[in-house]
């Protein structure tokens, strides 16, 4: 109920006035203030959870994807691995069809575990993000669904590669199933770690060249969906200009065999501004990445 303000001054005696004076004047305990800390993530998460404009973008990609399909399926040279990573040149046109997916803020929501550390001034780490998995209460991002169904239908696998360790494989599974994604058979989750016979990985363990290829050498890729520039080619090293050198040589196929979806809570850009250093404390990290800033003059 929304209070009205008197229409009409109140009129005090001498008296009332005093005694209402003598109330102000005197002390009264008050529990102090909290003040929540500082998080760099917190206006992310909440754009995330909270706009229509997060949940508007991601409907129209994943729309935008399924009007490129039957072009995809028609188009016998249509091909989302880049050259380079195919080891199998030339005798891929007549592989069934294939999408890859990464899982993380691709297909599955996890803010609320971003949420969670916000609200509890923490950071991410294996452990934490375990006993997340393990609750299997991720939600679909908008749009997937839709997507996975046109897909399905076409008769396009889908094969999710995801830095999720194999230890977690089950508890994802069992988190896509729920909530109606296909998983066609168990090879389709190709986690974090996993050997890829005759293919060597270069540089960081959590690279997905080896994954796409091992996709590649029985599909042909139609799509690829990520949240991060390595969810679709390999980066030779974190950096700017590996990085500005993947968009520049790729950058057409996105909005046509690559989709990259809008995650502003973490990713591969991050550490880029701190060279890479998760070791350096947290204050540190946040003054490099303020310095970052294109401030113009």
């Amino acid at each position: 109920m929304r209070l009205q303000r008197p229409t009409q001054p109140l009129m005090l005696t001498p008296l009332l006035a005093l005694a209402l004076a003598g109330c102000a004047s005197a002390p009264t305990a008050s529990a102090p203030a909290r003040t929540a800390t500082a998080d760099d993530n917190l206006n992310a998460v909440l754009w995330v959870q909270r706009s229509q404009e997060f949940e508007t973008a991601l409907v129209s990609l994943y729309r935008g994807a399924i009007s490129q399909l039957d072009a995809a399926l028609a188009d016998p040279q249509w091909d989302a691995l880049v050259p380079a990573e195919r080891d199998n040149a030339g005798e891929w046109h007549g592989l069934p069809p294939a999408v890859i997916l990464d899982i993380d803020e691709t297909v599955l929501d996890n803010s609320v575990y971003q949420a969670r550390l916000v609200r509890d001034g923490l950071e991410y780490d294996d452990d934490t993000w375990a006993d997340w998995v393990a609750e299997q209460q991720a939600t679909p991002v908008p749009g997937v669904v839709e997507f996975a169904r046109a897909a399905t239908e076409r008769g396009i696998t889908l094969y999710y590669v995801t830095n999720r360790e194999h230890r977690l494989k089950d508890a994802t599974l069992a988190n896509l199933r729920a909530l109606g994604l296909p998983v066609a058979h168990e090879n389709v989750f190709l986690g974090l770690g996993m050997d890829v016979a005759d293919c060597e990985q270069p540089g960081s363990r959590s690279g997905k060249l080896c994954r796409r290829q091992l996709v590649g050498r029985s599909h042909r890729v139609l799509m690829q969906f990520g949240d991060q520039l390595s969810d679709f080619v390999h980066l030779p090293a974190n950096t700017h200009q590996a990085r500005d050198a993947a968009v520049a040589g790729h950058g057409g196929w996105f909005g046509e065999r690559w989709w990259m979806l809008p995650n502003p809570t973490y990713g591969g850009w991050e550490p880029a501004l701190f060279n890479n250093d998760w070791s350096l404390p947290r204050e540190q990290r946040r003054a490099l990445k303020r310095a970052s800033l294109r401030t113009g003059k």
